[in-house]
């Protein structure tokens, strides 16, 4: 077993302490898959100006940071496929799964995985994304990480491996896209591009509880709805239809007729309101949870030609908001899908990063021309565009929020924004 490589050599700005478990961001796009979270973060950065720390990592990787008390979890890989151009020997692949402190940003450990044979040989596509996309998840006890053909691992918070299960070799595309989540003692993995499944699997041995099949060109990550009688549905938005399940079985409950397109956006929530969008036509379905069998004719609220076929939006105080995978920073009312605006973001090249905001601002990461921070409204404003790393650097990831910090994963180094404190 390879791993607790400790580092030391992090550029580091400033220091702050937070006492484990004062705060999680401990799946994609934050504990309830909001977005939203935090307060006080800068509405200006740079290299220069209210950052925390800088490290750097061993190898590239898409996924967002997750943070659980006083602890980040992130993926990476290195050894192949750094680049097109030279990609080196394909069996010197190796995936990381790696903790971080949240105060200066130290790699306290880096646990190393062999990749699967199956993983995709690198061409252009797949380095666009390379071989750790997937976000990992957190409880209070373990870290789950998903490498796609290589499998769903578990380490404790000390980087003590656990286990490693195999849902699936297929391949297609960019590769792997869909994040694990956890519910009570399950991990649930949406393998719809590896075996057209999900999986419920048993936290504390990997163990297969339930596997539901024909979940048909689904990237997307699922999510857990409360509903007014407190029963708690998976929601996982796949090609045809919007599908709601019994997260302790993996039993269809109901579908509502959808995207007929490959799908790759989170499903967000309100209460049992679902607001789904993907596909390259562009669409996004308001329906609401519950019910049995088809729904189509009796859930569905509205739709409209409007959404984003990567990213995944956000909803505050009543209104959907997108960095759009075309470079476009869109609004809808969430009433209705009335269009709000629709404005060009910082950049010609293309946009997989989703939005995030703190309940008074909003961030949106592009790839290559930094962080455009708007005002939370329906009215377009613009209040910052902010820039970290060297011209070459890309942003590829989902930020992460925890209190007054923002952390920003780009293909080189994980940064932690947070307001400089003075004496």
């Amino acid at each position: 077993m390879r791993y607790l490589k400790l580092f030391i050599g992090t550029w580091i700005f400033s220091i702050s302490t937070i006492s484990h478990g004062d705060e999680t961001w401990s799946r994609f796009r934050g504990n309830s898959a909001t977005g939203i979270a935090g307060e006080g973060i800068p509405t200006t950065w740079s290299d220069s100006e209210n950052l925390a720390w800088r490290t750097a990592l061993p190898g590239k990787g898409s996924s967002s940071p997750v943070i659980h008390g006083d602890r980040v979890f992130l993926t990476a890989y290195s050894g192949y496929g750094q680049s097109v151009e030279s990609p080196g020997e394909r069996n010197q692949l190796t995936l990381h799964v790696l903790c971080l402190a949240i105060a200066d940003g130290r790699i306290l450990w880096d646990h190393e995985l062999t990749a699967a044979e199956e993983e995709q040989t690198v061409s252009k596509r797949i380095a666009d994304h390379g071989y750790a996309s997937p976000t990992p998840c957190a409880d209070k006890q373990y870290v789950f990480a998903y490498f796609g053909p290589s499998g769903v691992v578990a380490l404790t918070h000390n980087g003590e491996f656990r286990w490693r299960t195999n849902v699936g070799t297929g391949t297609a595309g960019f590769g792997a896209a869909a994040s694990p989540i956890e519910i009570d003692d399950l991990v649930i993995m949406n393998a719809s591009i590896e075996d057209d499944a999900v999986y419920g699997l048993e936290k504390a041995t990997g163990k297969v509880r339930w596997r539901t099949e024909a979940i048909e060109r689904a990237w997307t990550t699922p999510t857990i709805v409360t509903l007014p009688n407190g029963n708690k549905e998976l929601i996982l938005n796949q090609k045809g239809a919007i599908l709601g399940m019994d997260p302790s079985t993996g039993e269809k409950l109901w579908s509502c007729e959808a995207i007929q397109d490959y799908v790759v956006p989170c499903v967000v929530a309100d209460g049992d309101t679902l607001y789904c969008s993907g596909g390259r036509s562009n669409k996004t379905f308001a329906v609401k949870a519950g019910g049995r069998g088809d729904v189509t004719g009796t859930n569905l609220i509205w739709d409209v030609s409007r959404g984003a076929n990567v990213t995944s939006p956000i909803l505050d105080d009543g209104y959907l908001y997108w960095s759009h995978d075309k470079a476009i920073a869109l609004c809808l009312r969430a009433s209705d899908g009335e269009e709000m605006f629709r404005e060009r973001m910082p950049t010609r090249g293309r946009v997989y990063a989703s939005i995030v905001g703190d309940g008074e601002r909003l961030f949106l990461t592009t790839r290559d021309a930094g962080v455009l921070v708007l005002a939370a409204s329906p009215n377009y404003t613009e209040l910052a565009i902010n820039r970290l790393g060297g011209e070459e650097e890309r942003f590829n990831a989902t930020p992460a929020i925890t209190g007054d910090r923002l952390l920003l994963r780009s293909d080189r180094a994980l940064y932690c924004v947070q307001k400089k404190k003075t004496d």
